[in-house]
Parts: C-alpha cells; structure tokens; sequence
C-alpha cells in the first residue's frame, strides 16, 4: 500500500471551533485587572457584551478580538457557554452556526432555533427532577438565615420544555464576592444533603457556583452534536477557561485554554 505525501489545497474545509465565551474570549474590567492581561489599555478594548441595562460589561482585549476575527474567517465557530437564552442576546458578537446554550440543556440551530430532538431528550431527563430541584432550592435560600450565608444570592434558571417551564440548574453568587465562602459551600452540599450526589454535582469557578443535574452538561450536547449533525470528516477543535469545559473539549480533535483562568491555573500548579 502506498500512502501518498502531503500536498497543500486551496480549497479549505472548515473545522468546527466549539468555543466557551466568558473568560475565554473575553472577560470583565475586573479580571482584565487580576490577571493583567497584555494590550488592554481602556482605549484598546472592544466591547464584547453588555449587562441589562446595555452598559458595557465585558471586553476583548485587540489580541482576543483578532483571534474571534481569525474565529469567524477560517471556522464554523460554534458558542459552547453556561449563558441562557436570554444572557446570550447581550454578548455582542456574531455567532451563525449551532449555539449550546445553559451547561448544554439547549442547543440553537444556525436559524436561532430550538433543536427539537434535544428539546425532547432534555424534557424526559429534567421532568423527574422537578421536586428535587425545587427542594433543593428551598434548602438554599433557609441558609440565608446563617450568618455565614446570608450574603447569597440565588438564582433558578428555567426555560421551555416541550410547552413545559422547567427548571435547569441552580446559581448561587456571593453578594460580597467571598469566593472561599461558595467553594466551602461546594464542599459541604453533598454531604448535607441525601442523595446529593446521585443527581447533581456541583461546579464552582470564583463567584460562580452552579448545581447541576448530571443530565445537564456541555459534553452531553456537543455528543450529541458530533454524533449526529456534524461531519465527521470536519476537524474540531476548541477552547475553554473552566474546568467544567475539559470534558466536551476532550471530545475534539485538539483543544486548549486561554493563559489565565481555572484551567491554566489547574494544569500550571500540577
């Protein structure tokens, strides 16, 4: 058998780029500061997406806005990203290709809509878990009374299910950006809790700490993705800051981390 010699060709294929957002492609003022990023200056920064009000709140520094532009040129960049339907309409920047949405429990076509087979798969793996998470809920915000807790904020996210509302996950923040306060709290839930583990499992990254069921996870949809809507003989590659995104990265052909972050500082420590 003989194998032939590599020969370059014009005609390009695309790989798919399964990309995280927030802290990967850009990040707020804040952590621009804590981890000094370079060329950020104020007047170098693009404005990569806004909060409710529609103020600025998250930027790209020029180098992270070149390589999104590299992104859209070479690639179908699909968004790989913990944000909502909702919180992704303020992140200003374009995106025409597949959207895994909310830990992976939505997947948007290239139209904007709901992938109906996955709709479906998500309904029948969250509509038992129903009580439990509204349990759990309950159980969370009766912490606001210890004074160790009292500076929680809850959050339900919820969305559409078949014509159901049906709740995802729960996120929790510390209203004083006490990160060592979430990271005990994430330590001490499976064993406060019966059965904790059977279901959920819980992620924490600074003031960020989410629980999800185990049927909700970015690897999950992209999966299902690779599966049974990508081209096979399309390379991947992707990126993520978080160590919740190694497991769909992983799924790749090649994936890596931006220097800063969960990520890099896992592996730099290791």
């Amino acid at each position: 058998m003989t194998i032939p010699f590599f020969q370059a060709n014009q005609n390009i294929l695309k790989p798919y780029a399964l990309m995280d957002l927030d802290d990967t492609l850009f990040q707020t003022q804040r952590k621009i500061d804590a981890w000094q990023l370079a060329t950020t200056e104020p007047e170098n920064l693009v404005c990569a997406t806004v909060n409710k009000q529609g103020e600025p709140l998250s930027f790209m520094s020029q180098r992270q806005a070149a390589f999104f532009n590299w992104l859209l040129a070479s690639t179908e960049l699909i968004a790989v990203t913990a944000r909502d339907r909702q919180e992704i309409k303020r992140v200003k920047l374009p995106f025409n290709s597949w959207q895994v949405l909310t830990h992976g429990a939505i997947i948007l076509t290239s139209d904007g809509d709901l992938l109906s087979a996955w709709q479906q798969h998500m309904y029948n793996a969250l509509a038992p878990l129903q009580n439990t998470l509204n349990q759990l809920a309950t159980w969370v915000n009766s912490q606001k009374s210890h004074s160790i807790h009292n500076d929680l904020k809850l959050t339900t996210h919820t969305d559409a299910f078949i014509e159901n509302e049906l709740t995802i996950y729960l996120a929790i923040k510390h209203i004083q950006k006490n990160h060592q306060v979430l990271a005990d709290l994430a330590e001490q839930l499976p064993t406060l809790i019966p059965d904790f583990d059977k279901y959920f499992y819980v992620h924490v990254n600074a003031n960020n700490l989410a629980i999800l069921p185990h049927v909700v996870h970015k690897r999950h949809a992209v999966q299902f993705l690779l599966d049974n809507y990508l081209d096979s003989q399309r390379p991947s590659f992707g990126f993520g800051d978080s160590l919740a995104d190694l497991p769909f990265l992983q799924l790749l052909d090649w994936y890596g981390m931006p220097n800063h972050g969960q990520l890099h500082e896992k592996f730099s420590a290791s």
